[in-house]
């Protein structure tokens, strides 16, 4: 068995924790993200527990997760391994707010005090050491979520708080607020909007980043070829919606490339991929999303074959102007 990774971990801002510089994501965990449709799809209990179990014997410790995935499952999922196998991985957990009549959402107060209890208990531990709005709620003036972060902070139930999906102007707005620490959004070598500007944003005030789909949902995996139609199971058959926009020549042209370029070096597609975000020092963490223990391969190659400057230049020329 190869030896586990020696993943680099660096200080998270006003708190003593070290966020890996990869973190194994959990959305699929009992469903496919936060799409009530898909709840209960996705990895199975032992799926999720076999994939954990092999996270963790290559370095990953630290396990990305939501109060919506799953509709809890995924936090279920967690804390059963946590349980059963007597480890304890550093966590990050989030709480959405589906907009949806009738639902039970928003960033008051009181709901992000009762929904980070509910995820605790879920997950079988007394504190996250981050935990993040999984969106903005633009009816919730930020002050008052922050509050409630800065109260769950004092009572020890998370470590450090930040926000996620969240553009540059909303960014803006939050750090005339308080300053979080840590914002996650999905970026990679067809998702570049943030590049200049949330990524640049979070660099000058020290907001550690997190970039989560580094593989854009398989397609940088090379998993969507020209002319054929995406397998069964795919993220393109289960939720197509976010991708349609990569269904042109341009993207299809700049992966074919990119799959060149990766048998020429001895990469996977993927692994380039993941490592072209790890050589972005700006980038603090990237989130992994994979089915199966094998797809954490390219993870390990990026890690260990890093790309020099010249070799990220070139990929980030290759796709610009045909991502999301």
């Amino acid at each position: 068995m190869p030896a586990p990774l020696k993943i680099q971990a660096r200080p998270l801002a006003g708190s003593s924790v070290l966020l890996p510089r990869v973190a194994l994501g959990c959305g699929g965990f009992g469903g496919v993200g936060s799409a009530p449709e898909l709840f209960g799809q996705g990895l199975s209990d032992e799926q999720a527990a076999e994939l954990m179990d092999a996270a963790w014997e290559m370095g990953i410790t630290h396990f990305d997760t939501a109060d919506a995935y799953g509709g809890g499952r995924s936090e279920r999922a967690i804390g059963a391994w946590i349980a059963s196998r007597g480890l304890r991985p550093t966590l990050t957990t989030k709480t959405f707010h589906p907009m949806r009549p009738g639902g039970d959402f928003g960033l008051e107060g009181e709901r992000v005090m009762r929904c980070a209890a509910d995820s605790l208990r879920r997950l079988g531990v007394d504190r996250v050491e981050l935990y993040l709005a999984h969106e903005v709620d633009p009816s919730v003036p930020l002050k008052r979520t922050v509050q409630a972060f800065e109260r769950l902070r004092d009572r020890g139930m998370i470590a450090a708080w930040g926000l996620s999906n969240v553009g540059a102007d909303a960014l803006r707005d939050a750090l005339a607020v308080a300053t979080p620490a840590a914002v996650q959004n999905g970026c990679s070598l067809l998702e570049r909007g943030d590049l200049h500007t949330v990524i640049e944003l979070c660099a000058r005030h020290g907001v550690a980043y997190s970039a989560f789909s580094p593989l854009c949902g398989g397609w940088l995996a090379g998993r969507y070829r020209r002319g054929e139609p995406p397998a069964p199971g795919s993220r393109m058959t289960l939720r197509p919606q976010p991708y349609l926009a990569l269904q042109r020549a341009a993207t299809f042209d700049a992966l074919e490339r990119l799959e060149e370029l990766a048998a020429a070096r001895g990469d996977t597609m993927a692994s380039l991929a993941i490592a072209w975000l790890l050589a972005d020092e700006r980038i603090s963490q990237i989130v992994v999303g994979p089915a199966r223990p094998e797809h954490l391969e390219p993870v390990r190659r990026a890690l260990e074959h890093p790309l020099q400057a010249a070799e990220r230049d070139r990929l980030t020329e290759l796709f610009a102007g045909c991502g999301l």
